[in-house]
């Protein structure tokens, strides 16, 4: 177990003065209710204002986040909790994932969650999945920490990874996750920077491998993240007072602070 998340309003003020990226997951992060709202575009152009880039890092699909990028003020966003990017305004997506035949990983993927659905009945497919590249995902609500431990296990022998966060859970590759991705767009696309000047932020399980100190020092959990502790291996380094796009904005009010007049 990592170190112990502390208050992010006990945190000291030089700890984020090195920030020069944000790194964060969108649904219930960024959101109210499962919303956009006008305080997360207020924050994201303040922010985008003063040169502090934000990256979207999310389990949202491929299909979806395409979009999303070419109306909200951000710099790109990594979909599919890893597995593809999109910097800039638009274009076609970059792979993250090393996958050969995307019409046979799809069949594998549908194959593992049949599996599934075989000795777990209740599970329902998600929408989404036609917009989908990487991996595959059904509902997440309603299930037990027991059961999604299930879940896991039966995923990992078979040889593909499990991940769930406030909406969905996801069968994907097994090296694919949220850290390893943010990574490797680092390397691409933004090379000068080390990861010691990115704050990474999230609030379920899917956002753990961005806790991990190992690869990135310092992260913040919005409130929502108390939900999950337990759960949780790697924790953030900080946790903010507020819940979902507040606890976001209590964040970025922090980092405008600490930032003010950098050179």
């Amino acid at each position: 177990m990592t170190t112990r998340s502390r208050r992010l309003n006990q945190a000291a003020i030089n700890d984020f003065r090195q920030v020069r990226l944000i790194a964060t997951d969108m649904d219930g992060t960024l959101t109210q209710h499962g919303k956009f709202t006008p305080a997360l575009l207020h924050i994201l152009t303040e922010l985008s204002q003063a040169d502090l880039p934000v990256l979207i890092v999310t389990g949202r699909s491929a299909g979806w986040v395409q979009s999303v990028v070419h109306y909200l003020p951000v710099v790109g966003a990594i979909a599919e909790n890893g597995g593809v990017m999109f910097l800039g305004s638009g274009g076609e997506p970059k792979w993250l994932s090393s996958i050969a035949e995307v019409q046979i990983h799809r069949q594998k993927l549908r194959q593992m969650f049949q599996t599934l659905q075989q000795e777990f009945p209740q599970i329902q497919e998600s929408s989404d999945n036609l917009f989908r590249l990487t991996d595959w995902t059904f509902d997440v609500r309603g299930f037990s920490s027991e059961t999604l431990k299930q879940m896991h296990d039966r995923c990992q022998a078979q040889g593909f990874g499990f991940t769930y966060s406030t909406i969905q859970c996801h069968i994907k590759p097994l090296e694919q996750d949220k850290a390893i991705g943010l990574e490797k767009v680092l390397q691409q696309g933004f090379p000068e920077l080390d990861p010691t000047q990115v704050v990474t932020v999230g609030d379920s399980p899917n956002d753990e491998s961005l806790f991990d100190s190992r690869s990135f020092p310092l992260s913040v959990g919005v409130a929502n993240i108390q939900n999950y502790l337990d759960r949780l291996t790697h924790q953030p380094t900080y946790i903010t007072q507020a819940s979902e796009i507040d606890g976001f904005c209590e964040l970025a009010n922090w980092l405008l602070m600490a930032t003010a007049g950098k050179s």
